[in-house]
């Protein structure tokens, strides 16, 4: 299957202390050729001044901890780069105490999660954090690379006795597409040049299943979604009766004539034009930023969402949604929260702590009603008007809501309605 080359793949690494991430994103850059020359030089003479042959290819990542160390806060350093293939973002989640908080901020919009496991320590907790956070955001795609093999002597054993006990308990989770592959970092077998050590493994390398990765079915075409952002009134010359309701579409596809609904008014009208930029449209799709005129006057406001007539998304306000608590302090029982929902901000309130999950053991505890830094739970929240929701199974975009502390304007919580 052809790959639009350019098209963008988003992906996010996780690993345990000394998994070796920065290693596999350091070799990742260095062999692809994606590092400027200043850095690879700047980088060259820090690795000879620590006494190393070569370069360190830890470095390439391990940029930020001056930063770090300094006090000054990076929760999820994004890295860029391109093959002839694709286009790519990295979300490197550093922070270990905060690492539910960081992965899920990182990994939120991510279509491809990258779980590294050491070789000689087989899956532990850590491992089973990464994937029960990477099921619960509905990664897509899920690369389960086998670092360190040249520390097991790249034992065909070692890496198939990993990978069952991974699918042992990946088997409950809500995981699409997982694929597994025995790497090197430091040396470089299988991350973008296939292994030499290890001719028992059939598979791709690493850069390889990224790039042919297809991520164009992920995108959910049968929802119609489109949230208003802002309403255009030019009025100058050419345009004076013109209204247009301009956003980004979350899901689906939208053709001039279509019949949609206004929600949460239920006005109905039809589809007139389509604008992209500059260039009118017959249709336009997720996740085009688009504006568009309809043959009847209506009253639409930011917050409000077009849909089709014959599609359309649930009116709640009370509902249900597995919310990691991402702030310091912890919830306080009964407290207004701002809620984001697409381009709707409205009032909110947690109703009800129905259970937090161990995400080591994927336990439900029903007698804790605490959320603190990092817990995940089912909770209730009521709000003081209807939101237009669908489940986050179904559509990331309109499946999720932030909770914002009204007092310090800090994003507390992130949600995926159930």
């Amino acid at each position: 299957m052809e790959i639009d080359k350019n098209q963008l793949l988003r992906f996010t690494t996780a690993g345990s202390v000394d998994d070796g991430k920065s290693t596999l994103i350091g070799r990742l850059l260095y062999d692809s050729k994606s590092i400027f020359e200043d850095q690879l030089a700047s980088i060259e003479n820090t690795s000879k001044q620590k006494g190393i042959d070569g370069v360190d290819l830890a470095l390439f990542t391990d940029g930020l901890k001056d930063e770090r160390e300094q006090g000054i806060t990076i929760d999820v350093a994004y890295r860029y780069f391109t093959t002839p293939k694709r286009k790519f973002i990295i979300a490197d989640t550093p922070g270990h105490i905060q690492y539910t908080r960081n992965m899920v901020t990182g990994a939120s919009t991510a279509n491809a999660a990258v779980i590294l496991i050491d070789a000689r320590h087989g899956v532990i907790e850590q491992t089973k954090r990464h994937a029960f956070i990477a099921s619960l955001l509905n990664i897509p795609h899920i690369i389960v690379c086998v670092n360190k093999m040249d520390l097991v002597d790249f034992k065909e054993e070692v890496f198939n006795d990993i990978r069952q006990q991974f699918e042992a308990f990946s088997s409950k989770l809500l995981i699409k597409d997982i694929r597994f592959i025995p790497i090197s970092a430091l040396l470089g077998d299988n991350v973008v040049n296939r292994s030499e050590n290890m001719p028992w493994f059939q598979g791709s390398p690493m850069l390889s299943e990224l790039e042919n990765m297809h991520i164009s079915s992920d995108t959910n075409k049968i929802d119609a979604r489109f949230a208003v952002q802002t309403v255009l009134r030019p009025q100058r010359e050419g345009f004076i009766d013109y209204r247009g309701y301009a956003g980004r579409i979350a899901s689906g596809i939208y053709r001039v004539g279509d019949e949609i609904t206004v929600l949460p008014s239920g006005f109905t009208s039809k589809i007139k034009s389509i604008n992209a930029g500059e260039k009118e449209v017959k249709e336009a799709f997720a996740p085009m930023s688009i504006s568009m005129t309809l043959e009847d006057d209506i009253d639409i406001s930011r917050g409000d969402m077009i849909v089709k007539t014959n599609n359309q998304p649930e009116l709640l306000q009370e509902f249900d949604v597995m919310l990691c608590w991402l702030n310091n302090e912890q919830a306080k029982p009964r407290t207004k929260y701002t809620i984001q929902h697409t381009s709707n901000e409205q009032k909110a309130m947690i109703k009800d702590v129905v259970y937090k999950v161990d995400i080591n053991t994927y336990d439900r505890d029903t007698d804790d009603k605490s959320l603190k830094m990092n817990d995940i739970a089912r909770v209730k929240i009521r709000t003081t008007h209807r939101l237009m929701l669908d489940s986050y199974r179904d559509n990331r975009n309109t499946g999720s809501i932030t909770l914002i502390d009204e007092a310090t304007k800090e994003t507390v919580a992130a949600g995926m309605l159930v």
